[in-house]
């Protein structure tokens, strides 16, 4: 198991291939504080068993796995540090020998160590989860590809809230994640399923 391959595809372009245990799980701000009804109605309710699914996965076969907590410097946020809010979700609850991230803007990798992290232990690839779909998962998937990491975001491991736009329009959760799920298809990463990211990750037969 600890020797089989993952084929992602970046940019419409080149396959990257490498052993699996080079590629880390990012969970991006699965945290309590996004329980609170003032975020409004949310899509994906199954998002966080999907990102177990795939932890308990990455745990079983000591892939690396990297935390990422948001501390909103907003003053009403319950994602401030000293919220209740701020604690991650239990079902995502990191395990000592896993490292811990905190940013307090959307993207993971500015006033952070993570790239420093992920170039000193060789990992060229990230499979990306959490919240929020069009927040701080979409900036920190730009940035990463940018950097010229290969990102797989898992569509149905993330998930967002209803937007209303500076004109009053109303746009439902679901649209703001599809929307932006399509935008950063093939630009900046891979958009697949828990189901075929497991899948990739199967030892291959014979």
């Amino acid at each position: 198991m600890a020797n089989a391959i993952v084929v992602i595809p970046r940019n419409k372009a080149a396959l990257a291939k490498t052993v699996m245990n080079e590629v880390a799980l990012l969970i991006i701000d699965v945290q309590k504080g996004f329980d609170d009804p003032s975020w409004g109605h949310r899509n994906n309710p199954d998002a966080e068993e999907k990102i177990a699914q795939l932890l308990t996965h990455w745990r079983s076969h000591s892939r690396p796995i990297i935390h990422i907590r948001h501390c909103s410097v907003e003053p009403n946020s319950p994602l401030r540090s000293n919220q209740p809010g701020n604690t991650f979700k239990e079902v995502v609850k990191p395990l000592p020998r896993e490292p811990e991230f905190t940013k307090t803007v959307n993207s993971a990798f500015i006033g952070t160590e993570l790239e420093q992290y992920l170039r000193n232990q060789a990992i060229l690839q990230l499979v990306v989860v959490g919240l929020t779909t069009d927040h701080c998962v979409s900036t920190s998937v730009r940035m990463a590809g940018n950097l010229g990491f290969h990102v797989t975001v898992v569509s149905d491991a993330t998930a967002t809230f209803d937007r209303t736009d500076h004109r009053g329009i109303h746009y439902s959760a679901d649209a703001i994640h599809n929307i932006h799920l399509a935008s950063l298809n093939g630009e900046f990463c891979t958009v697949q399923t828990a189901e075929q990211v497991l899948g990739e990750c199967a030892p291959s037969k014979g």
